[in-house]
């Protein structure tokens, strides 16, 4: 079983909400709601989304600036759902860092589709250097475009956020990645500064990788650095 994709949706029309959240789950995708900017940013940073679809008419800030803030931390795919129908604003909009731009009304089959073109060229744009599609050490296989772990020949199940971790440290294996550089890149500038939410993660991994903990084989620990991640054996 893989990882489903999940799109985070900040829209603050309730029936649109609705109907584009049915949409999306009976195409397996799992989905989280914002009606409003604060929280929609607030979830995209902790809960690291695969995509974000965005209005732009939100209540309590317009959609450019939410997706200039996005961009001062992030690279989402994000794809802009608006009535607002004129060229510069499209433009503006995309300018400003959008990944794609759909105007309202729309069809099902136009959003999957663009849904699905935003989500293969992110995969393409975070492929590992020299065109690997998998991380492999030891007993440990990580297939990037499957979304599948397997250790000792069994898959193992990882978490959202877990999975995020865990592929951050494979795709940068031999190196030593610090607390923030590791938090950034998850949770984005909203995260808890004092490392807390990691460690809890990071002892999640390790118990659902390691065979013992205490002794970690694949993920080490640099003690007030960071973390370092077994060196790739496909080169």
């Amino acid at each position: 079983m893989t990882l489903k994709h999940e799109i985070l949706l900040i829209e603050d029309e309730k029936n649109i909400c609705n109907f584009i959240a049915t949409t999306l789950r009976t195409q397996d995708y799992k989905v989280c709601f914002a009606s409003d900017a604060a929280n929609g940013l607030s979830l995209a940073a902790s809960g690291c989304p695969d995509l974000i679809l965005l209005d732009l008419g939100l209540p309590d800030m317009d959609g450019i600036d939410v997706i200039r803030s996005l961009r001062e931390w992030s690279n989402i795919p994000i794809i802009v759902i608006s009535a607002r129908t004129q060229e510069k604003e499209k433009v503006e909009a995309l300018d400003a860092g959008a990944d794609d731009y759909i105007t309202k009304p729309f069809g099902t089959s136009e959003l999957m589709a663009r849904i699905r073109t935003a989500l293969r060229r992110s995969s393409m744009n975070n492929a590992p250097v020299a065109g690997q599609n998998r991380y492999a050490a030891k007993n440990l296989i990580i297939d990037y475009e499957k979304h599948v772990i397997t250790v000792d020949g069994s898959i193992v199940h990882f978490t959202q956020i877990e999975y995020k971790i865990l592929t951050f440290l494979a795709r940068n294996s031999g190196k030593v990645i610090t607390y923030d550089t590791l938090i950034t890149h998850v949770w984005g500038p909203y995260a808890d500064s004092n490392n807390r939410i990691l460690r809890v993660n990071m002892a999640n991994i390790r118990r659902k990788l390691e065979h013992n903990p205490a002794d970690p084989q694949y993920i080490f620990t640099e003690i007030g650095i960071g973390y370092r991640m077994i060196d790739n054996e496909n080169g």
